[in-house]
């Protein structure tokens, strides 16, 4: 008997460790769980996009959204993956927005041609600011950008080929590549949904690639990436200029959508309305600035007719409601939500 006893214990060991989940596994299954629902929630927004001017959406005002959801997921790059505030971003927007209306009606370039010269002088423009304002950290930095800003907002007041107060007027929308008309505002809604795509898709490798992961860790905790040997600089710099050249092809867009770029354009408070957009969305999210930008471009082409200048005061209550009771921003706080409901299904299935 005492010899059978010891057998008997060591049979039953394995068969009894075998049926008890383990964390590393129980972690896997959740996040390949979770993995899948992002991945199908992006395809339904996805076929949502592509199907939208057929539910009585209108087009323009799609295209204006996207516009500004890619204006406000660059500037979610370098502040939520980055950690650096900008308070100038608008100058990259406007002046891409101007260059490219001022090759297109003037020198009579193709819109790939436009788009493409807009968005490489955004990104040059970038890389001056960023030489200056990355040497600075905090505050300092950000007002580094708004100084910056506002002389690009002068030079645009002043420039001959800008229009002054009256900004660029009548810019064409002309032939794509030489073939496809963009008259249409179906054909251009989708050429400008799949630029789009593109970009997000973009932002999302540069996030997850080895450069993301040192931006992340910068953000993070600055003075560990130093002493790991990375220059902090060199980061910094090349993902202030990415998130310029998205800035700039969103502006030079906007022209080609709307047909003008004025003022408004290089503006400080458009720098301003693109924090609202990122911090109401969600900083360090991926759709959280689609979201934001999206609330708040409805916002003011629904309440502006009805309440005038009042919008700006609604939009910024609703920006201190959300603030107080979405300290994450709305997507923030989903994905908060969804990583303590993982948390207790795990602690659930190891106590069983």
């Amino acid at each position: 008997m005492s010899q059978n006893t010891p057998s008997a214990t060591t049979s039953q060991t394995p068969s009894s460790s075998s049926t008890v989940p383990t964390a590393p596994s129980l972690q896997s299954k959740l996040k390949s769980s979770a993995s899948r629902i992002t991945k199908l929630t992006y395809v339904v927004i996805l076929i949502l996009a592509i199907a939208a001017p057929f539910l009585g959406l209108y087009s323009v005002f799609l295209m204006k959204l996207l516009c500004f959801a890619l204006f406000a997921c660059a500037f979610n790059l370098l502040l939520g993956f980055t950690g650096l505030l900008s308070f100038g971003h608008a100058a990259f927007f406007g002046s891409a927005a101007y260059i490219t209306g001022w090759f297109i009606k003037s020198q009579g370039w193709s819109p790939e041609l436009a788009i493409l010269a807009g968005t490489v002088a955004a990104g040059f423009i970038g890389l001056l600011v960023g030489l200056v304002a990355i040497r600075r950290q905090g505050i300092y930095f950000a007002m580094i950008t708004l100084a910056m800003a506002q002389m690009v907002y002068f030079i645009c007041l002043q420039a001959p080929f800008t229009g002054g107060e009256d900004g660029l007027q009548g810019v064409p929308r002309g032939l794509l590549f030489g073939l496809i008309s963009l008259k249409s505002n179906l054909t251009l809604y989708y050429v400008v949904l799949a630029i789009f795509a593109a970009c997000l898709m973009a932002i999302a490798r540069i996030v997850h690639s080895p450069f993301g992961q040192v931006l992340k860790m910068i953000r993070e905790n600055e003075p560990r990436a130093i002493s790991l040997g990375y220059q902090v600089d060199r980061y910094k710099l090349l993902a202030f200029v990415l998130s310029a050249m998205l800035a700039g092809l969103a502006g030079s867009l906007k022209t080609l959508v709307m047909g003008f770029a004025t003022l408004t354009d290089v503006h400080w408070s458009l720098s301003g309305e693109v924090i609202l957009m990122t911090l109401l969305g969600g900083v360090g999210t991926f759709f959280g600035p689609v979201l934001g930008s999206g609330i708040v471009i409805a916002l003011q082409n629904l309440l502006a007719d009805k309440v005038g200048s009042w919008v700006n005061v609604i939009i910024g209550v609703i920006f201190v409601l959300c603030v107080l009771a979405f300290r994450k921003g709305v997507v923030g706080e989903l994905h908060a939500f969804r990583e303590r409901r993982k948390a207790a299904k795990l602690a659930a299935n190891l106590d069983v």
